[in-house]
């Protein structure tokens, strides 16, 4: 079975493709040279004016490219070099991506950080990563005045949302945030720089910097296959190849036309690659949306803005098909779709076709490989509970989960799935010996993900090798939860799992709980103290208490037996319920 599925590749896209030597700098300056006067980013800030949709803020390539050289001249004065580290704590916003491409033009190394972490995990990837230089919401920094001696930050650049925003879109925005009960007022101290004071004094004449294709671009934090949350390292050329992969698969995209709805967060590398990257690679729009709750926001915008390509995670797509006032909503200017982060079923996929006319498609990736290395051909044969075929240029194999032994591609038999392309990691930051664990002396990345394959070629994911828990496309790894749950004093053991979610398609968190001797404690007493050390997607949904754990004969915690035992829950539950009306299924869509 030698690459069967190069024939249910679509016409125009190639086995193999041809990947310029060029920086993710290179991309913005080449869009901004061919389309200067279109509309690079477009700022849509749904919840002002009673969701009318009218509040917000666009930049041109052309200015947008201004705007990053200015901010690049920006960190150089403040001392900011090539490789040094800068880290992001920023929602969906123009900030994002001036900060993003400023860095690159540097050929400084972008770190990610989700916005709702705790002080405690912030702590930890700004002291792992060595960043000296952050970029913050004014919302944010309090977290980070917590911990900011116990890390290697030096300077603090606050953004706030008004940011970059035009007259009288920002008097609109800034008093409408002065009045929220949540915001932040940041004291101009010495050591505090603000993000629009250094557009506005700084020239747009960042120095010139060799950056070499192979120069790592990003440290994007993950649980990996096994242990504690590390860095994976990209290059500028994985990338730059991702985009480009992504690119070739999108058969029918515009250059200079296309409308691209950035609702996933950008500081996730399926956000950050399949809409930022590839949106400007492509000399799109890119409609930024900071929160994308409720998907009435994100409908509402789609039809408003009519935007043409919505990559998305499941939870979106399957509260949009549910949502009791679809018909209300025009969303017939989306043409093509691609899901990630946890499987998306079929049935889905075709309402959404119906409803929209365009084409929703599940993929596959993983952050060591800048993610996307499978897809569902978008205008070809999709297959039901398939993560689709290889990317091109992407090779791929399947071996025995003992026997380390090359399976044959088609058999149908299980094995963890390796892959090899040019979208592949360097590796992990500061973690040898991880990273040999995971990509072997050959090469091939070791997934960690067990698969089939068809006769076809179309992939199958039928479990992971790993325990990591998929909420919503964010990765939570128990061990995390675990470690909080066991602070607690009336803690004696603990176990965390991922459940798979009957409607949503991922995973909710759950907590198994064994109390110590004599002591009560609550659900809801656990989850005030998870709030204090966990940020809110790792907060467990479900807790329940046991008197005792399933083990094997040596002490270790049968993770598995819970999960299989709330699954047979689920069954029980859905054929008592069974037939579930289309409201009901809405509702816990939405959850």
């Amino acid at each position: 079975m030698e690459n069967v599925w190069l024939n249910n590749y679509e016409a125009g896209v190639s086995a193999t493709l041809s990947y310029p030597d060029s920086t993710l700098s290179d991309f913005l300056a080449e869009s901004a040279r061919k389309y200067p006067y279109n509309t690079a980013t477009h700022f849509v800030l749904s919840y002002l004016l009673g969701g009318r949709y009218t509040v917000g803020g666009k930049i041109t390539y052309r200015k947008l490219n201004e705007l990053v050289d200015r901010f690049a001249t920006s960190l150089h004065q403040l001392g900011v070099r090539k490789g040094d580290r800068v880290a992001l704590m920023l929602p969906n916003s123009p900030h994002f991506v001036i900060a993003f491409f400023a860095a690159m033009r540097l050929g400084a190394i972008i770190v990610n950080n989700n916005p709702t972490y705790t002080s405690r995990e912030l702590k930890h990837q700004l002291s792992d990563s060595g960043s000296e230089t952050i970029v913050i919401l004014n919302l944010f920094w309090p977290r980070l005045r917590e911990i900011q001696q116990e890390t290697p930050i030096k300077r603090v650049i606050v953004a706030h949302v008004f940011d970059t925003l035009s007259f009288p879109s920002s008097l609109l925005v800034k008093a409408k945030q002065r009045r929220d009960p949540e915001w932040v007022d940041v004291p101009r101290d010495s050591d505090i720089l603000f993000f629009q004071n250094l557009l506005d004094q700084s020239a747009p004449t960042p120095p010139s910097v060799e950056i070499k294709p192979d120069d790592t671009a990003l440290f994007q934090y993950t649980g990996g296959t096994t242990g504690l949350p590390k860095a994976a390292t990209l290059t500028h050329r994985n990338l730059v190849a991702n985009t480009i992969q992504v690119s070739s698969w999108l058969t029918d995209g515009k250059p200079g036309q296309e409308k691209v709805m950035a609702a996933i967060p950008f500081f996730h590398v399926y956000g950050m690659t399949v809409c930022m990257i590839y949106g400007l690679y492509m000399g799109a729009e890119l409609v930024i949306v900071p929160n994308p709750r409720p998907i009435d926001n994100v409908m509402g915008i789609i039809q408003h803005e009519r935007a043409t390509v919505f990559p998305g995670v499941p939870a979106m797509y399957i509260g949009i098909v549910n949502h009791p006032e679809i018909n209300s909503y025009d969303l017939t200017s989306v043409r093509a779709c691609i899901s990630g982060s946890a499987p998306l079923p079929m049935d889905i996929q075709e309402r959404f076709g119906q409803i929209t006319g365009g084409r929703l498609v599940e993929g596959y990736g993983l952050t060591e490989a800048a993610p996307v290395t499978h897809c569902n051909p978008v205008y070809g044969k999709r297959k039901n509970g398939s993560i689709g075929v290889p990317f091109p240029d992407v090779e791929v194999r399947l071996i025995d989960l003992e026997k380390g032994e090359d399976l044959p591609l088609g058999s149908e038999q299980e094995g963890e799935l390796l892959l090899k392309g040019p979208q592949v990691m360097k590796g992990y930051w500061n973690q040898p010996e991880e990273t040999a664990a995971t990509i072997d002396a050959d090469g091939w990345l070791h997934t960690g993900d067990i698969c089939k394959t068809d006769e076809d070629g179309y992939f199958f994911i039928v479990d992971r090798k790993k325990d990591m828990i998929n909420v919503s496309g964010l990765k939570v790894l128990p061990r995390d939860v675990e470690e909080v749950l066991f602070m607690h004093p009336k803690v004696l053991e603990a176990v965390v799992a991922g459940i798979p979610h009957p409607t949503r398609g991922d995973d909710t968190v759950k907590a198994f709980i064994v109390r110590q001797p004599g002591e009560q404690v609550t659900v809801e007493e656990i989850r005030e103290f998870c709030k204090l050390h966990l940020a809110p997607y790792k907060i467990p949904r479900e807790i329940e208490f046991r008197d005792e754990l399933p083990k094997t004969i040596v002490g270790k915690v049968l993770r598995r037996v819970l999960v299989e035992e709330e699954k047979q829950k689920q069954v029980g539950q859905t054929a008592a319920s069974e037939p579930t009306s289309q409201a009901t299924a809405a509702e816990a869509s939405s959850n």
